[in-house]
């Protein structure tokens, strides 16, 4: 190799190689691919809170609906807050509510002690209400599926607008529509709602930093 040759590659590596990748960083920011929304207007669950202590607004939530059987919903649940809820409780916005029958309480109560004996239970909302109250909340979300005895195998997420986000490409779905992440499948936590989780996330810092950014121009 001559030392023109040389050269050239020093002058790449130090000018053009940095400006290319600034041009590509800030292509991504502007084409950023947000999550879909499926639904908008969700039902706050400060509605159906006797305590008015949570509320999506403002928050990125996980809502699932433990039912009748608080046994079968166990499992699942232990899945969400290992894949989910210890990777992202740490982000102020963050939340996880989990929806259950009032007459369920002292099953609940079992269960978050068998959680809380491993986690930190901060970000963790639990909220007895009527099993017709509960099925409203659910209905508001629209999905292709209903709520038996108050229970869903699926986790779902919704944004800080209180919009339900999710997919609307998935391959595992028939119309493509992803409403919800089976809890029950650590593959599905792992491989998709911990993906669209860190997008919902992106795209509110990306908004925040921009907005920084508009105010000191």
């Amino acid at each position: 190799m001559t030392n023109r040759n040389k050269k050239r590659i020093v002058l790449f590596l130090l000018f053009i190689l940095p400006l290319f990748l600034y041009l590509f960083l800030s292509s991504g920011i502007n084409n950023f691919a947000k999550l879909p929304v499926l639904s908008n207007n969700i039902t706050d669950v400060s509605l159906i809170d006797d305590n008015k202590t949570t509320t999506l607004n403002g928050k990125i939530s996980i809502i699932c609906f433990l039912g009748n059987d608080i046994g079968k919903a166990k499992g699942g649940l232990f899945n969400l807050n290992q894949k989910i809820y210890k990777p992202f409780y740490g982000f102020k916005d963050f939340q996880i509510i989990a929806l259950y029958p009032e007459e369920k309480q002292k099953e609940v109560l079992e269960l978050k002690a068998d959680i809380a004996a491993f986690t930190d239970m901060v970000k963790w909302k639990f909220i007895a209400s009527s099993e017709a109250e509960i099925k409203a909340l659910y209905d508001s979300f629209k999905t292709n599926t209903s709520l038996y005895s108050g229970y869903s195998s699926k986790a779902y997420l919704v944004d800080k607008e209180a919009a339900l986000r999710g997919r609307i490409d998935d391959e595992d779905e028939k119309d493509g529509k992803l409403y919800g992440y089976d809890m029950t499948s650590v593959a599905v936590l792992n491989n998709k709602m911990k993906d669209d989780v860190k997008v919902v996330l992106a795209e509110y810092r990306l908004a925040l930093k921009k907005n920084n950014a508009d105010r000191e121009i």
